[in-house]
Parts: structure tokens; sequence; C-alpha cells
């Protein structure tokens, strides 16, 4: 490595409880979901507090502008159920109002570049926002609270504004340029035209979003269709209309969130349950076919281990690439830690794993004068060039990177896990599922052991703390490059994850190189 200068050990503690525990990566948000569970909620109720919190306290990676998908084990079904909602692309999308030029994009995905980067960022970046349709449509099915219940504590958020930390200055510093652009975005997160900074050793300043709290008291008064029909449904399509965007109220109106069958594997006598469909569930489905037959020993992966996750990975991406049109062959150029993922476990045994985005770090940089809400930039998830898998379109679902998973055995969950991180989850999630169910590592080993990441591109990334047997080993047959572990940027995903054991007690651990990030017990 040419530029290895940070020297530290850093470890996250495990959580453990035989009550509930949301693990996630914002502690407030999660407290947020506590409150619901301490009201009398389930897993369900706590998870939609805790989204509905995450656009408060980090609005930079999720909330109400998103999209995103959530997995259900019903203890009482000893089942899993997937609530689908997510992205497609207005009707009124032209692929020819994105013309390629010269060059690839500079964000997440290394596409080539269209004019004026109009799929990046901008009103024309913006797919339907379907999280809210998600959420009420979990909520109605499998909750027992309302939705102007379990959206107080979000609302209460909202109200104090964000705490100006160092962490918000930094997420905010290094989206500043893109952020700049559009002048009701700037006006909330660069006040006086900079990056918010608390002095030092003064009480944190608070930043106002502006218009969210209000949204969010609507949508408690009126629900979660109002802003798909009513009210907030015309101010969002006025507000992206006047800046020159394409959807539509027909576009709001029409979206439902859907409920599927999860992708059912059996991997080494553990039931795993994946998101399916335009997601990275095929992905991962692969990856576990290609590792059925290896020989794992109990006890810290070994050489052998990280070689053969490497091998299923490398041609996973092979096959995602070629045919799925997800990313391109060139990789990725920036910061991909731009979603939130969180897993909640109730003492009945219930669990969700969800993983929700707004696909780039502050989604399209659009926030919308009247709602204060921050929107997505789901149309980047498209490849613009014409006549491939994942090419843009109206109506269109786009491949997203998202793989939340659950975990049971013998009528029991046992785990449930998921990342965030761009192209870089399904790596991380494959092999902390294989830590935990072919090395028998415990929940706080597994996140703290190091990892690869195998997502395409030239190079096998390998953390540097890794044992050298095990990186000679991979070089042996892949190109290698040394990865620091860091908070910025973050060279591996940030993973997050609960888990049960037979007699009931409860585990849940938080990225380790989060700074927001943990878990809470009831």
């Amino acid at each position: 490595m040419d530029h290895l200068v940070q020297n530290w050990k850093v470890r996250k503690p495990v959580v453990s409880s035989r009550g509930c525990i949301i693990a996630t990566q914002n502690l407030i948000a999660g407290e947020a979901g506590m409150k619901i569970i301490k009201a009398g909620g389930n897993a369900v109720d706590a998870a939609v507090a805790t989204s509905l919190a995450l656009s408060a306290v980090e609005p930079w990676n999720s909330g109400l502008g998103g999209v995103g998908f959530m997995l259900v084990y019903l203890a009482k079904e000893k089942r899993v159920q997937v609530v689908d909602f997510g992205p497609i692309s207005p009707s009124q999308l032209n692929p020819a109002d994105y013309p390629l030029t010269s060059g690839y994009t500079n964000d997440l995905f290394t596409w080539p570049s269209v004019k004026d980067e109009r799929n990046v960022h901008g009103p024309n970046s913006i797919a339907i926002p379907s999280l809210l349709s998600g959420l009420s449509l979990a909520l109605s099915k499998f909750g027992r609270f309302k939705l102007s219940e379990v959206i107080q504590p979000a609302i209460e958020l909202a109200d104090k504004g964000l705490p100006v930390d160092w962490y918000l200055t930094l997420k905010i510093a290094t989206a500043a340029r893109e952020l700049s652009k559009y002048p009701d975005t700037a006006n909330v997160y660069l006040p006086g035209g900079f990056p918010p900074v608390t002095p030092s050793g003064m009480l944190l300043e608070r930043l106002q979003l502006k218009g969210l709290a209000n949204t969010l008291r609507q949508l408690a008064s009126s629900g979660a269709r109002d802003f798909y029909e009513g009210d907030i449904a015309h101010s969002i399509v006025k507000d992206i209309k006047s800046m020159g965007g394409i959807l539509t109220l027909d576009d709001l109106k029409h979206y439902q969130a859907r409920i599927v069958d999860p992708i059912n594997v059996d991997y080494h006598g553990v039931q795993l349950a994946l998101a399916p469909n335009h997601s990275a569930g095929p992905s991962m489905l692969q990856t576990l076919d290609g590792l059925r037959d290896i020989k794992f020993k109990v006890g810290n992966p070994d050489a052998n281990a990280f070689l053969a996750y490497a091998s299923v990975l490398r041609e996973a991406f092979k096959v995602r690439l070629s045919t799925m049109g997800d990313i391109s062959e060139v990789g990725d150029l920036r910061d991909p830690a731009c979603t939130t993922h969180f897993n909640v476990v109730d003492r009945d045994g219930n669990m969700v794993s969800l993983t929700q985005t707004l696909l780039s770090v502050f989604g399209s940089k659009v926030v919308l004068p009247d709602s204060g809400i921050l929107m997505n930039n789901g149309i980047m998830w498209f490849d613009p060039r014409p006549g491939k898998p994942n090419s843009l379109g109206p109506n269109k679902r786009a491949l997203t990177n998202m793989c939340p998973v659950i975990a049971h055995k013998d009528g029991s969950a046992c785990f449930a896990v998921g990342a965030s991180g761009g192209r870089k989850i399904f790596p991380a999630v494959l092999q902390i599922t294989s830590f935990l169910i072919d090395h028998g590592m415990n929940l706080e080993d597994a996140f703290h052991y190091p990892r690869i990441d195998a997502s395409g591109g030239e190079f096998v990334g390998v953390d540097y703390r890794m044992p050298k047997e095990i990186v000679e080993k991979i070089e042996s047959k892949f190109p290698v490059k040394l990865e620091e572990l860091l908070v910025y940027p973050t060279n591996f995903s940030c993973p997050s994850g609960v888990y049960q054991t037979l007699d009931g007690q409860h585990y849940g651990m938080g990225d380790v190189m989060s700074p927001w990030s943990g878990a809470v017990t009831e």
C-alpha cells in the first residue's frame, strides 16, 4: 500500500438480551424503534419506527424519498416474507433525454457519462420514492400499531434537528460540491455556503431539516397514501416539475409496494431467506451454490476459505455484470457507503432485516423546498447504454445491490444480517453468513474478523490486517489490493446483524467502523 497511515485497532461491543434488540448504523434511530417496543409493539412496528427516524438522523443515506427491501420472519408462522419497495423509473422517462457523452460518471457506478450527469443528480435522476408504501404495507400486514403512532419518534427527532458533530461535518463536506448546485439543498446543508461545524468545546449546534417535521406530521394525520395521492403527492410533483423533472402524479398514485416470497435456500443445514428479483439475492444464491461442496473447518476462516470466497464472488460478478447490467466493469470510484441497513429481533423471536437507500450519498442532491424531502437518484441504477439488460426505460424496475438475509433452522430464526456499501454489500453478507454457519463464529467475532471484497474490477480487495498466508493464497490466483478498514472512505461495506440462540438469548452488532452504529436493547 502506498498510503498506510492510520494505525489503530477498533472494536464495537456486542449487546445481549432476552428481549428486543435493534442493530443499526445509527443508535438514535434504534432508540426510536425501541420506544415502540416498550409501548407494546413487535419487531415490524419497531422497524418502521426506526426507518422513519433515519430520515431525520441519517438523511443522506435513506429517508422518505428512498426505496428498499424488508425481510420479515414471523415466529408463529415460521416463515419469511419480503416487502419489496424497490425502485421503479417514472412513466415519462425517455432514454433519448439521457444522451451519452465522453468519459465516465464519477459517482458510485462508473457508467459512461450522460449529458449534465442528469442520471446521477438533479430532478431527472429521481426514481419513484417507494419507502412509505413499503413501510405502510409492512405495518398493516405484520405490525400492531398505526403509522400515526410509530412516526412520533421521527417527528420529535426532526423537530430537534441534526446534531452537528464531526461525522456530520465529514459527510456534508464530502458532498458539498454537488450539494451547492441546488439552492434549496444548499440552504439546508451548507448554511452560509459552507459545511456546518460546531466550534471545539462548544455544545453541539443543530442543523434544521426544513419542512421535514411538518411533512411527518402530515403523514401522521393523513396517512401514508397522502404521500402518493394527497397534498404531499401534489407538493412533491409540483416541486420536481418546477426543476424540470419528469415524476408525475400518476407515477405516485399507481405505485404500490408488494409482498413476495423470498428466495429460499438450504445452506449447510440452515434455511436462508434472500431478497428476490431486482436485488443482490440471486447473486448471493449463486455464491452459496458455489460454496455448497466446500468443507470448511470450524474456527477462524483459513486461506482455503478465503480463496473459495474470492472465487465464487468473482464468478458471480461476471454473471451479474454481463447478464444483469448492475455496474460497469470499470469499478467504483467513490465512497460507496450511501445506504443503511438495520435488523430487529423481538422477545417473541420475530425478526426483520431491512435495507433502505437513496442510492448515492445525498441521493439526487435535491431537497424539495415545500416538503423538505431529500430525493433518491435511483435512475443511476440503470445502464445509460441502450440494449442492455438493465438499460434505461420508463416504468422499469432497477437492479439494486441490496441484500438483506434472514436465517432460520428447526422452526426458529437464527440471525438477520445485511449491509450498506453499494456493490460491496453482498460480498460482506456472504462472508459473515459463512462465518456464522460454516465456522461457528459468534456474532462479535464474525463482525470483527477481516474480510475481502471481490465485487468486480481487476483486484480482490483484502483487509491489510489479514494473516499473511491468506493474502499469499489469494495472490496465487487473483491480483490483490490491500485496503485499510476506515471510517472514510469505506473500503469494505458496513454490516449489522442480530442473532438468536436456541435458548432464546439475543445478540446484536453494528458496523465496527461506523461512528454512529451499534445495537440497543429492550
